[in-house]
């Protein structure tokens, strides 16, 4: 992922910056394409945040997974405010950074919200893996790892 996002600043619920490649070296990454005001973003998100939480949050070993939201809020107010209200401690590239349309069209996102799981170069592993998490919830992270091509010292 440092190959996507490599060089930028991505935020936290607070509001908070940390450095791209820091944050997620060495993780399968999911870029989570959303909005507040979208009612299945808002249905899913709760699911995502208790998946994340299971294997990053909670776990005792924590899994080298990390959320990127890639926001299609209207404004950053929005964008924020959503964040706050519903998402786990996951980072989000900054409502104003040009990257978000181009990960948009890059990963071919035409309907929201929607979750692609990446290697560490940007290349999909899954562009399904909200249907994954719903349908086998922590378990399908074994098999995004598994080809993540990412060192793996932790178990599930």
């Amino acid at each position: 992922m440092v190959d996507v996002l490599g060089g930028r600043r991505l935020v936290t619920r607070e509001g908070r910056t940390v450095d791209a490649d820091a944050a997620l070296q060495n993780k399968v990454v999911a870029l989570y394409f959303a909005a507040g005001l979208c009612a299945p973003s808002r249905d899913f998100t709760p699911l995502l945040c208790d998946f994340y939480a299971a294997l990053v949050g909670e776990a005792r070993r924590p899994a080298p997974f990390e959320v990127v939201f890639v926001s299609a809020d209207r404004s950053v107010q929005e964008m924020m405010s959503f964040m706050r209200e519903l998402h786990g401690s996951w980072l989000a590239l900054p409502f104003h950074d040009p990257l978000r349309l181009e990960l948009r069209r890059r990963y071919n996102i035409t309907a929201i919200p929607k979750l692609v799981i990446v290697k560490q170069n940007g290349d999909v592993i899954t562009n399904k893996g909200r249907k994954q998490i719903r349908e086998h919830g922590p378990a399908c992270f074994q098999s995004w790892v598994e080809v993540a091509d990412i060192f793996q010292n932790f178990l599930v």
